[in-house]
């Protein structure tokens, strides 16, 4: 039964035993609930049997029963205590655990993944699903398995009271569950495509909040709210439809359920003309009738959210069961050289990006890899800091396979810079020390001089402790990519990746900061991607990529005279400046 749960629910193991408790501790709340009404029926037939029979007799004092109620409330007090501690308490803790194995799936994963998958997405797992599950699970998934046992147990036990007015009472679950069960497959579709109608409405919603300045920029504010209405209203209509007939579904096992109470009534009273049964076990079947189809009608709106919690639950199984990257935590390479040999990539499956790629970028040269866009030339830098793992072939560092080591540990000796800056939302010297955490004030700001930050950040308010808004939107592009080298700068990773590094910048900066990297880069090993040939005059060597292979290879004097692909871009650029 724990597999069953860990692998139905998504659960860790101690998460299981944890529900099973709650389901036992549940099952005995609710036979605790019974015990005082079969301690009052006892009462009132010993009772009623003095009466009737006109004796003294007295099997039981009233001070048995006071003391007996007594002694049934500190059991209950204590059956609940555990049932609550066991349902809620360790049902927080499992959730707990779960959004930690969720940030741990989310931390082992490429890092090209958050390239390509929704932030709202993402957000609306980790947070909304994640809530939602904690709900189910604390108010409604242990009650259902408790209230099925309780049902059976009670279903059981009153047929060997008496069969015959049992069967007046049950004959309708069966009639009820069967209409509830041909709906499952109308509502598991339902929850299915609202599920889907909402993440598409919080990426819309995400997608303009990213895109505000283009809406704005280009008058299509009407176009998005439009847009944006109109997919909520599909929603709205489709949530509205569902929860119709749906309704209408589950009422109808309703409706059926409550024909048992006049089944019991009716042939209960023929029993009692035949003197099949007697009053007192009339009343008894009568009052249970009332009291025992609010449970089932409990179970059936309980299965329905556990019909409707599934769709969440698939969704965290996926990304549990996405493939992680892990490998050896301990990596001391002899050289920094990077390698690809032979290597074979593509995004999706049928669809090539890179195609048996070869060459090495030795250690203390500057390796530019260039070539027309849409060729693989950022694909080629991340894959040699494995953001993706290849299809075929080999990237090594230093001679190792690097798709055997723990990313965490194989960025350590990577600096990074991309053309598309994050910042966040604190202040310039702490979006700089995310290079090194533990740098001093004094680390931080001579990383930035010679990132050519110190002039702008001495204008602003604060200066270095000024807060840059979200995304360093207070900032220009050029101010944001040069905080992004000085971070670069401050880590000092004998490997430096640079993706259009200085694309941001004017002519200017651009010879200061290429001074600045110039001392950086000396001894290391430095990729440089960029279309401006100026930016990469002074490369050791040239990889030109071409349709996702290597076209060219050589210094920039032995391509020149080669009079290839290299060449022909070189002389386009020169004519158009």
């Amino acid at each position: 039964m724990l597999k069953y749960f860990q692998n139905k629910y998504a659960m860790s193991e101690k998460g299981a035993k944890d529900l099973f408790h709650s389901i036992v501790w549940t099952i005995l709340m609710n036979f605790s609930f019974i015990v005082p009404v079969v301690l009052g029926f006892k009462f009132l037939d010993e009772y009623m049997s003095l009466l009737l029979n006109h004796s003294n007799n007295q099997k039981n004092t009233i001070l048995y029963y006071v003391v007996m109620s007594a002694a049934l409330f500190l059991v209950i007090f204590v059956i609940v205590y555990f049932q609550y501690n066991s349902t809620f308490t360790k049902i927080y803790e499992e959730s707990a655990r779960r959004r930690i194995s969720l940030a741990e799936t989310l931390r082992k994963l490429p890092l090209a993944f958050f390239g390509k998958k929704d932030i709202a997405d993402l957000s609306s797992t980790i947070m909304e699903d994640a809530t939602q599950i904690e709900t189910l699970f604390s108010h409604s998934v242990p009650q259902i398995y408790a209230s099925v046992s309780t049902i059976l147990i009670m279903g059981v036990m009153m047929f060997f009271y008496n069969w015959k007015l049992s069967l007046a009472v049950f004959w309708v679950v069966p009639v009820a569950a069967l209409i509830f069960y041909l709906s499952r497959k109308f509502q598991k579709n339902t929850h299915t495509k609202l599920y889907n109608l909402k993440r598409d409405i919080s990426d819309k919603i995400q997608e303009g909040l990213d895109s505000a300045h283009e809406i704005k920029s280009y008058n299509r504010e009407e176009v998005f709210s439009n847009t944006l209405n109109s997919k909520l209203d599909n929603y709205e209509k489709f949530m509205i439809k569902g929860e119709l007939l749906l309704g209408a579904l589950i009422n109808l096992s309703y409706v059926f359920l409550k024909l048992g109470l006049p089944s019991v009534i009716l042939y209960g009273a023929y029993l009692l003309s035949a003197g099949s049964v007697n009053i007192f076990t009339y009343l008894v079947f009568l009052v249970v009738t009332a009291r025992i189809y609010n449970p089932i009608m409990d179970v059936m709106n309980n299965f329905a959210l556990l019909i409707y919690l599934n769709v969440r639950i698939k969704r965290m199984k996926e990304m549990d069961e996405m493939p992680r990257q892990d490998g050896k935590s301990e990596f001391y390479p002899e050289n920094y050289d990077i390698e690809f040999k032979n290597v074979h990539f593509s995004y999706q499956d049928g669809v090539q990006t890179l195609k048996n790629v070869s060459f090495t970028a030795k250690q203390g040269d500057v390796t530019a890899l260039v070539g027309p866009s849409g060729g693989g030339k950022s694909t080629v830098a991340k894959l040699s800091a494995r953001f993706w793992d290849i299809d075929k072939g080999v990237i090594t560092l230093g001679g190792e396979d690097i798709s055997l080591v723990n990313p965490e540990t194989l960025l350590n000796n990577y600096s990074i810079v991309f053309q598309d800056v994050t910042l966040f939302n604190s202040s310039i010297m702490d979006n700089i020390r995310l290079g090194k955490k533990d740098a001093s004030d004094e680390e931080v700001t001579k990383a930035a001089q010679l990132a050519q930050c110190d002039d702008f950040v001495k204008k602003l308010p604060q200066g270095y402790d000024t807060l840059i808004g979200e995304n360093g939107e207070r900032l220009s592009g050029g101010e944001r990519q040069r905080i992004s080298i000085a971070r670069a700068i401050l880590k000092d990773a004998p490997i430096i990746l640079l993706d259009e590094a200085t694309a941001s910048l004017d002519t200017e900066n651009e010879s200061k900061i290429q001074s600045a990297l110039s001392e950086l880069i000396k001894n290391k090993t430095v990729l440089i991607i960029a279309h401006r040939m100026r930016t990469i005059s002074g490369a050791d060597k040239i990889v030109v990529i071409k349709d996702g292979a290597v076209a060219e290879t050589g210094t920039p004097f032995e391509l020149k005279e080669k009079q290839g692909i290299f060449a022909s871009m070189l002389k386009t650029q020169y004519q158009n400046s």
